[in-house]
């Protein structure tokens, strides 16, 4: 009995665990760049969740993934989605963009919405943001990376266009 109890202990302790894998796709055609480069230390020093972010070329936002919009936030400039694996990825259009409380937004889905990759989701007036003195750069975050996140692998590392793969999540 007790040489079984080790067999099956070191069994356990020898298997591999195996992580599900969640493709993120971009929401926008744009520069990718590290959160460290965002001029928002919020994101910058990975306060709300790790991710990236994306230098816009179009105001055109499309879901990176399968799943339900769970956030719209009253300013219109920020969505939150979770995925149907669980990830909660936050799309932040601009920065310091709240302060225009909604202007130049136009949200396109309903919070409690699913959506699948690709769906159009909002849309942003470049020209307005850059006029109104904000920045365009897009985080693109994973809000529950301690809960959920095992690893990161960031794809694309320049230009994207929409609906490129650009991380590949280890999910726990």
């Amino acid at each position: 009995m007790k040489d079984g109890l080790i067999i099956m202990l070191q069994n356990l302790f020898q298997k591999k665990v195996k992580f599900q894998i969640e493709e993120i796709y971009s929401p926008l055609a744009g520069e990718v760049i590290s959160l460290a480069e965002v001029p928002d230390p919020v994101f910058a020093q990975k306060m709300l969740g790790d991710g990236l972010a994306i230098i816009p070329m179009e105001g055109n936002l499309v879901s990176p993934i399968d799943g339900e919009i769970i956030q719209i936030f009253p300013t219109k400039h920020a969505i939150g989605i979770k995925s149907e694996k669980g990830l909660e990825i936050l799309i932040h259009v601009g920065l310091e963009t709240v302060e225009l409380k909604g202007e130049g937004f136009e949200v396109l889905v309903e919070e409690g919405q699913f959506v699948k990759k690709g769906d159009a989701i909002l849309n942003f007036d470049i020209e307005f943001l850059e006029n109104k003195n904000k920045e365009i750069v897009t985080p693109i975050i994973i809000t529950n990376t301690l809960e959920k996140l095992e690893g990161m692998e960031q794809i694309s590392t320049a230009e994207v266009l929409r609906q490129e793969l650009i991380l590949k999540c280890n999910i726990k």
